[in-house]
């Protein structure tokens, strides 16, 4: 069986039994995670933007920055992904020397409970597409206004926030379903939907 189709039970730290103990009128079960998943994004952006009022040196500048989104690709990629909506992705070199994406998402539990509250994936969500919006709109802005030295850092924003927006997106899909025919399909039922109603 081919590595990237494996749908497999995730579990961190324990994460699943620790959930089970907590009282369930708790809205926001990983507190912690969810205030890190937030954090690194956030002071990367923010770092960003005041940079040139707070610091001349545009190496501090660039170093703090790589700093910050390379903290937040792996917290989100490695720990506030499988707590806050159970899935997780990576890339896996087999014997062979092929590699084959992973793309993982936590099993139903027999009591049919969820183990993610609704408040944390809100956040972890919506956290995940924002940010990397606003790295995209970076990108144009340095673009359109010749600051080519900061093209390269808010390139590394687009991908490292990208990359893990889209290996999240492929989790929640599933990884047989391919992501073009999805999107294709989404417009067309939207447009029908315009045309009908006119």
């Amino acid at each position: 069986q081919d590595g990237s189709d494996d749908i497999e039970d995730v579990s961190l730290f324990d994460a699943d039994d620790d959930v089970s103990r907590r009282s369930k009128k708790s809205k926001i079960r990983h507190p912690v995670a969810s205030f890190f998943h937030l954090f690194f994004r956030v002071s990367a952006i923010v770092v960003y933007l005041l940079c040139e009022l707070l610091t001349s040196s545009f190496i501090a500048c660039m170093v703090t920055i790589i700093l910050l989104l390379s903290c937040d690709f792996w917290a989100v990629k490695n720990v506030t992904g499988r707590l806050m909506v159970g899935l997780r992705w990576w890339n896996q070199v087999d014997d062979d020397g092929r590699s084959h994406w992973v793309f993982e998402a936590r099993k139903v539990s027999a009591q049919g409970g969820k183990t993610s509250s609704e408040a944390e994936s809100r956040i972890f969500w919506l956290g995940l597409i924002t940010c990397p919006m606003i790295w995209v709109i970076f990108a144009f802005s340095a673009l359109f206004s010749f600051k080519v030295k900061w093209l390269a850092v808010v390139v590394m924003g687009v991908v490292l926030q990208g990359a893990n927006l889209y290996g999240y997106i492929r989790c929640k899909v599933g990884s047989r379903k391919n992501l073009t025919s999805m999107a294709t399909s989404y417009l067309g039922k939207q447009f029908l939907r315009q045309v009908s109603a006119q």
